[in-house]
């Protein structure tokens, strides 16, 4: 009987990190949620398993390279990481934009992501059919006023995609980067906006139907079940009112 594979998601401890590790368990994985609040993803594990799936939590801050490469030791062969780790900081123009959340941002979304990847690449090779998902985003591929560090972070995290693949060609491995547009999550809006859910609500004022965290999540889910010789490159999922970063229909 062959084992059950098993998906790594970061950032698992709400909105499409926590979508995604529900879509990829009922599509027959066991997933391993990694965050940095342990009490949310325990609480996601136990949902996942009383639904009759396979889950295990494990608290993780992925900049933490020692503590990534721990986690790492666990796995001998693995199918699928999903690095959706990462978030926005702030909407200041670059001239007085502050350098540390640019600094953190680079970090979580950039290297976190490099980290991962990095300490389970052999695991998934090993495995024989492994995928990389790398979760950017609309920002990785063209800028907009008052997202120059998010912009700069996401180009980062979509060029390490583009270069892992040219890299890796030729091994058992796939490298899927996924680029959604506006998504409204209970909680990427009102970090970016630190706290201020009035800021927060005005990002999708008036916007039919913005794509949900399960829309996102239906997406990975997709991606990664194709058969093991189809890999998507790169799949930009927007809702149908914004047309661009820039361009977006409101009723109002």
């Amino acid at each position: 009987m062959a084992a059950t594979p098993i998906a790594v998601i970061t950032g698992a401890s709400s909105g499409i990190g926590a979508a995604t590790a529900r879509t990829l368990a009922a599509a027959g994985f066991r997933v391993v949620l990694t965050a940095r609040r342990k009490d949310r993803i325990e609480a996601l594990a136990a949902e996942i398993t009383e639904a009759g799936h396979q889950a295990t939590a494990y608290p993780l801050d992925v900049t933490d390279r020692a503590a990534v490469d721990e986690f790492a030791t666990a796995f001998r062969s693995l199918a699928v990481l999903v690095n959706n780790a990462g978030g926005a900081l702030g909407a200041d123009p670059v001239a007085t934009g502050d350098p540390a959340d640019w600094r953190q941002m680079y970090e979580t979304n950039v290297i976190g992501t490099l980290n991962v990847t990095q300490a389970l690449l052999p695991a998934l090779t090993a495995s024989g059919d492994g995928t990389v998902v790398i979760l950017s985003s609309t920002a990785a591929l063209s800028s907009y006023e008052g997202g120059g560090g998010y912009v700069a972070a996401k180009h980062g995290e979509h060029v390490l995609a583009e270069t892992l693949r040219l890299e890796i060609v030729g091994t058992p491995v796939r490298v899927i980067e996924v680029a959604p547009g506006m998504v409204r999550t209970e909680e990427f809006a009102t970090t970016r906006f630190r706290g201020d859910t009035e800021k927060a609500a005005k990002v999708y004022a008036g916007v039919d139907a913005p794509l949900t965290a399960e829309d996102v999540a239906d997406t990975i889910g997709w991606a990664v079940t194709r058969p093991s010789h189809v890999n998507i490159d790169l799949l930009v999922v927007r809702p149908r009112a914004q047309a661009s970063n820039t361009k977006v229909h409101r009723t109002l």
